[in-house]
């Protein structure tokens, strides 16, 4: 099988050459092994949680049988005898409390983990997966998109702009300033208040002076290579996120998964 090969861009959107892809760029696409990966990764992060085995319990409340017209629920022996310590009251105990014994953690094995990497990984040279994802990608054919080394060393977030704008996906910057708005719920007083969709992800090598250039772009993600995962190149289990390789990143791959 003849290997792919991909167009390098400089910083002015022109063509400065072509690159051989890695292998992992012909994986096929594989929707069910990336969302179970994506599921594992986002487990764990959750935060265990239980309950006191004692938390509406510590009551003498009893409850005084038939005959007095009352429900039999336990009551408390001062005052108007209120009902305590049974589920459906004030303060009692709750009928079925998270346990911290619960498995949480969505295990996944190893071969299955970078299966669904280097699927993710080839679905970000497939237009057809990108643009399903809303993504807004211009009269850009070529993908995946490769930047030369230099785009690394860019300091202000203006000069990142102009150069997603030369290479075409500017409209995808638009896109997400566009779609922020206020959260629906009661998530807006949880520190989320505002919410937005995902932008273009970023991968280097290094690139520690363009980390601080793009982060002052919304919904723009910026990583290095070997610190790539499933989850930030499917966000929300959907592969096909519009990703920006760097020349270097994409001959590194061939290091880390193989030629």
């Amino acid at each position: 099988m003849a290997q792919k090969t991909a167009e390098i861009f400089d910083l002015q959107g022109k063509s400065t050459g072509k690159i051989t892809l890695p292998t992992v760029f012909s994986t096929p696409l594989r929707p069910d092994v990336i969302k179970r990966a994506v599921l594992a990764i986002q487990s764990n992060r959750r935060q265990p949680q239980g309950r006191d085995p004692m938390a509406g319990k510590k009551t003498t409340a009893e409850s005084r049988g038939t005959g007095s017209a009352t429900a039999r629920v336990p009551r408390m022996k001062s005052g108007a005898g209120r009902a305590a310590f049974a589920p459906s009251t004030v303060g009692g105990r709750q009928p079925h409390p998270p346990r911290i014994e619960k498995k949480i953690v969505r295990a996944i094995p190893k071969k299955e983990a970078k299966l669904a990497l280097i699927s993710a990984i080839a679905a970000t040279g497939q237009k057809e997966t990108i643009t399903s994802r809303g993504h807004k990608i211009g009269d850009v054919t070529e993908f995946p998109l490769i930047v030369e080394d230099a785009f690394e060393n860019l300091t202000k977030a203006s000069e990142v702009e102009n150069t997603f704008a030369n290479l075409g996906i500017a409209e995808d910057l638009t896109r997400v300033r566009d779609s922020r708005s206020v959260r629906a719920g009661k998530g807006k007083h949880r520190g989320r208040k505002m919410k937005q969709a995902i932008g273009p992800l970023i991968v280097v090598v290094d690139g520690k002076s363009l980390v601080n250039a793009a982060s002052n772009l919304p919904g723009v993600q910026i990583t290095t290579v070997t610190n790539l995962n499933t989850e930030m190149l499917a966000p929300g289990t959907h592969a096909g996120r519009l990703t920006v390789w760097t020349n270097g990143a994409i001959e590194k791959l061939n290091t880390l998964y193989g030629e």
